[in-house]
């Protein structure tokens, strides 16, 4: 559980987070996906190529994506955390492509939340915390894909996260 800047608001959160992403990522405001309606869509993609001797004489390519699905919400409860992640999970297909070259893809979904966490039972932030999804595309050999899932309260100033989100809380603490 990482600390944030208390007393910020909304847009400023996003303008900021935006102008920490804006170098590496393609950034979307309002994105749809599936029949959700995202904040803030991030995407990022790298691939490394191999050769012998020129470009033409490739040897293999990896690529490796990583998306940002940002949903800001008034309040939190136990409802609309399983109606998220369940939208994060259900959004894979439509965001990673596996082919014979896709390494891996992490899926963050980040629920910006305006009112305080205190009113969520210890139970749900244990399930936050405990949630996990990692698939793999035949058996690997198309790559595979890790889902993060981060609430962020602004006005607690908390970031909570399951495991594999601890890894980025500190791009989405202020």
């Amino acid at each position: 559980m990482q600390k944030v800047r208390t007393g910020m608001n909304y847009e400023n959160y996003l303008e900021n987070l935006e102008n920490k992403l804006r170098n590496s990522f393609d950034l979307y405001r309002d994105y749809p996906l599936g029949n959700e309606m995202f904040n803030l869509y991030a995407r990022y993609y790298i691939r490394t190529e191999r050769y012998m001797l020129s470009k033409k004489a490739k040897i293999y390519g990896l690529e490796s994506h990583e998306h940002i699905l940002l949903k800001h919400l008034d309040s939190l409860d136990e409802h609309s955390i399983n109606n998220f992640t369940d939208c994060i999970v259900n959004s894979i297909e439509e965001v990673v492509e596996p082919h014979p070259e896709h390494m891996s893809s992490i899926v963050t979904g980040v629920m910006v939340v305006e009112n305080s966490l205190s009113n969520l039972g210890s139970d749900l932030v244990n399930s936050v915390r405990k949630f996990n999804y990692h698939k793999g595309y035949s058996f690997g050999l198309r790559g595979w894909v890790d889902v993060r899932i981060l609430i962020v309260s602004l006005k607690d100033g908390i970031v909570i996260s399951n495991k594999k989100g601890r890894e980025v809380e500190k791009l989405f603490k202020i």
